[in-house]
């Protein structure tokens, strides 16, 4: 049990999910039923801008007509990926370009989720029946079926170029058909900036609590865009990213025989580097597993961060309609010193904790 100040109890995670089934191959197009000839899939899914069921919550930042009104979701978390509940709103301080702000008000926020699933699947490494392939397939499919009847959920796998298997719907049946067309790789490219920046662009216009969760090595081959084009991209459009690198402890295995080459280690670990940074940057988080048993772990700690939030709101003192991008920090401290606000468990010792939000919004820009 986490204390914060007084009575503010951590909650309690529940122990791993099922194993998840198997699966059949996917298409690689659609096939347009008058013609008979294969076409590519809606580069725009047009669910995603008129379904007014994805409009529910507050956005990570959104602006108001007259007056310019930004909320802020943030989740404090401690040192084992709990979230702490029960913050006074006082101890909450937002900084926007390091000028700090006048907080309006702050709410608990709980909704249901709305999650692409953006899936690397390539045959790089997800060669059938391949050690991966199966990671893979387990934490797609063990993720789908931790959703609750009311989340949103699309999947979306990726190899030379990205494809949406199933747009967002709360239907399981349809999240299962879209999984169910994971088994056989068609490339061999893994072009992780270009699917990344294209669902998070395609995501920006969802009102509502939002995330992207993505299951990758985390290895870049030949995408157009750059990494730090991808970083920039990824914060303007203001999606959470929720990472999980793969093949963890078979890259150990391998390094432990010998078998990886120094280049092959450095490729990973700068991999891992980047779905940190990505997932740091959008107020997310980035997962590491290496064993099956901490898969149900992982699972709940996504469903806390992306279901319980402080909901943050505040008027900008910076008023200027200039379209640029706009750092925030936001802290915990004790009103009475201005100093930073320790965290102690039920035992009076203090813990680590952090607080999970991203690190800016864009600024609107004056229409001419």
């Amino acid at each position: 049990m986490i204390l914060v100040v007084a009575n503010m109890l951590v909650g309690q995670t529940q122990g791993p999910l099922k194993d998840p089934g198997a699966t059949v191959a996917r298409p690689r197009k659609s096939t347009d039923s008058s013609t008979g000839n294969e076409e590519e899939l809606p580069k725009i899914p047009s669910k995603l801008k008129k379904d007014p069921q994805l409009n529910k919550g507050g956005d990570v930042a959104r602006f108001k007509t007259d007056v310019d009104i930004v909320t802020i979701d943030a989740a404090v978390i401690d040192n084992k990926g709990h979230f702490i509940p029960g913050i006074p709103p006082g101890n909450f301080r937002l900084l926007e370009d390091n000028v700090p702000q006048q907080i309006r008000k702050v709410d608990m926020g709980e909704a249901p989720m709305t999650i692409a699933m953006v899936i690397e699947f390539s045959n790089r490494f997800q060669r059938y029946y391949s050690y991966a392939w199966y990671q893979t397939l387990q934490l797609a499919w063990g993720f789908a079926e931790s959703l609750k009847p009311e989340d949103y959920a699309a999947i979306v796998a990726y190899d030379m170029r990205s494809e949406i298997l199933t747009d967002f719907t709360t239907d399981k049946m349809k999240i299962r058909e879209g999984l169910d067309r994971l088994k056989i790789a068609a490339f061999s490219e893994a072009n992780m900036f270009d699917a990344i920046t294209d669902t998070a662009e395609r995501m920006s216009e969802i009102e509502g609590r939002k995330a992207i969760l993505l299951i990758s090595s985390g290895i870049d081959t030949f995408s157009r865009i750059t990494y730090d084009q991808t970083r920039k991209k990824l914060q303007e459009a203001g999606v959470p990213i929720y990472s999980i690198g793969i093949m963890q402890m078979q890259r150990e295995m391998a390094d432990a025989r010998g078998g990886m080459s120094g280049p092959q280690r450095m490729d990973f670990l700068q991999a891992d580097n980047e779905l940190r940074t990505f997932a740091k940057e959008t107020g997310g988080a980035a997962y590491f597993p290496k064993f099956e048993g901490e898969y149900g772990q992982i699972f709940q700690m996504l469903h806390q961060a992306l279901r319980n939030q402080y909901v943050l709101t505040y008027q900008p003192s910076n008023t200027k309609h200039d379209g640029a991008f706009r750092k925030i920090k936001v802290e915990l401290v004790n009103p009475a010193t201005n100093e930073p606000l320790p965290v102690k468990d039920e035992k009076g010792k203090p813990i680590k904790y952090q607080i999970v939000t991203k690190t800016g919004y864009k600024a609107p820009r004056a229409v001419e």
